[in-house]
């Protein structure tokens, strides 16, 4: 038991505490269905959250509702909301278009919403679509970047307001066009980062998402290829400036934003910056937990048990042996939901090894427990599968 401390305490090390910071206040006994009683935000974590019940038309969480952020992707709805306007309740999207739109709205594809950030007038777009939909704190980029459709400004309640505009007032063919291709959300965007944190984490199916990401964050790992990836827009986001007016353009951003239950019933809509220096495994983990404690009545959330992991570019397996392909790689110290746990194939970590595999279910995979943030082999809590 004593070496299995110390052999976790030094993997932590490693990885700059990253493990630790994910894992330290994650009581092991812990349920992925239980929901704490007020909304958590992380230490260092800057947050703007809002949900809203389209049942009783009432709002159940707000949390700095009206403070602005910059969007990162997120602007991609007004994107494709401006490029569908006043198109006609026959109008069918043009192939063309739908090889840009489709993957701008499941997979958060940059170069789509370059093409229609240029292609329909830039900062104009923002200023047409806050006219249209009445959003109070939404502006386009600052002067001197107008360029970065991501420096848009976007506040948690203006993003409810879009939603509400989607889901209730919308023309047919532009609500089942958009949320159609929300709820296809991929786990791996088109730059390789894994985008299924915050709502997608906290929430069973049905739900709907349009996340956003932006900062200097390492590489994405996410997907089946051998190498890394980085996108262009997230290099280029790191030479900004320290602020812009009151909207801060510096921390890194994650943001989760959509719907969530049957017949789209709750709006959520989550902003949150982080600390110079977080890693993305270390911002996805503390979305998570924010997420997780709205107060989103009735949803269903997933049962298992989260835990910390540790080291960089952990691999997930069809089965709990490394004999096949990976499914994908976890970004660095992430917190996971462990479903249940198996012996396997034995794994090494010299001079310590493990036999024991946990299930993600989340990811329909498994991962050593070698790479779990616990001194035991075998998760004291987990039910065997």
């Amino acid at each position: 038991m004593r070496r299995r401390l110390l052999a976790t305490a030094a993997a932590l090390l490693l990885v700059g505490g990253v493990a630790g910071s994910a894992a330290a206040d994650v009581p092991a006994q812990r349920s992925a269905q239980t929901a704490p009683a007020a909304v958590q935000v992380p230490s260092g974590v800057t947050a703007g959250a809002a949900v809203f019940d389209r049942q009783t038309g009432a709002f159940t969480e707000q949390l700095n509702a009206s403070a602005r952020f910059r969007s990162a992707s997120v602007v991609k709805l007004l994107l494709a909301l401006d490029f569908l306007w006043n198109r006609g309740p026959d109008y069918t999207v043009p192939a063309a278009d739908r090889a840009l739109l489709e993957p701008m709205l499941r997979s958060s594809y940059d170069d789509a919403a370059d093409h229609y950030w240029v292609e329909n007038g830039e900062a104009a777009i923002i200023t047409r679509m806050a006219g249209r939909l009445g959003l109070r704190d939404t502006a386009p980029p600052p002067t001197g970047y107008e360029g970065y459709w991501g420096y848009t400004s976007l506040s948690a309640r203006d993003t409810v307001t879009i939603y509400r505009y989607l889901l209730d007032s919308a023309p047919g063919p532009v609500r089942d066009f958009v949320m159609g291709n929300l709820r296809q959300s991929t786990r791996c965007a088109s730059d390789h980062f894994d985008q299924h944190f915050g709502i997608a984490g906290a929430f069973e199916k049905p739900w709907a998402v349009k996340q956003g990401w932006s900062g200097s964050y390492e590489e994405g790992t996410c997907g089946t290829g051998t190498g890394t990836f980085t996108s262009s827009r997230t290099a280029s986001e790191t030479q900004a400036p320290v602020a812009a007016a009151d909207v801060d353009l510096s921390r890194p951003a994650l943001h989760s934003t959509g719907t969530v239950g049957a017949g789209d019933r709750f709006i959520v809509a989550v902003f949150t910056l982080h600390p110079v220096g977080t890693s993305y495994g270390k911002a996805y983990t503390d979305i998570g937990r924010l997420t997780r404690s709205l107060n989103v009545p009735g949803a269903a959330r997933p049962a298992g048990w989260w835990y910390g992991t540790w080291s960089d570019h952990v691999n997930v397996r069809p089965d709990p042996s490394t004999s096949n392909s990976r499914i994908t790689q976890l970004p660095a110290g992430v917190e996971v939901l462990v479903g249940c746990q198996k012996r396997g194939q034995e794994v090494s970590v010299p001079p310590y090894t493990n036999d024991w595999w946990a299930y993600l279910p989340q990811y329909g995979g498994w991962i050593s427990n070698i790479y779990i943030s616990s001194p035991d082999n075998r998760l004291p809590d987990v039910k065997d599968c």
